[in-house]
């Protein structure tokens, strides 16, 4: 299983970004897919996790700024993030978990300037 995100850049303090995360390879339909970040010196902390029938948890200090979707025709997973902030920077990451095992991305980088 292969996971590519994209979206990642920099941006001003208020803005949006939307990342996605196209997952490849052996994919069963009963899978959770996430988004998780990690900033420089902390621990990587999650974000959302969606499952195959679209049912979402958001951690509670990101909820209601960031918003989890898939499309499962394309094994994708999309992250809306509205509102930035300066905290918010740090690299993204993908995960999927599948009876299989767990996959991560290879991260993607967002910045938010002040």
């Amino acid at each position: 299983v292969q996971l590519v995100e994209s979206g990642g850049g920099l941006v001003q303090a208020g803005g949006s970004l939307r990342l996605s995360c196209e997952a490849s390879g052996s994919i069963f339909s009963m899978n959770v897919m996430g988004w998780y970040r990690q900033a420089p010196g902390k621990q990587r902390e999650l974000i959302a996790r969606i499952t195959g029938s679209g049912s979402t948890i958001y951690a509670d200090s990101l909820k209601g700024r960031f918003t989890i979707s898939r499309d499962n025709a394309k094994n994708t997973v999309y992250l809306q993030m509205n509102s930035l902030k300066p905290e918010d920077t740090a690299v993204y990451y993908c995960s999927l978990q599948q009876h299989l095992g767990d996959y991560w991305g290879q991260g993607t980088q967002v910045t938010v300037s002040s």
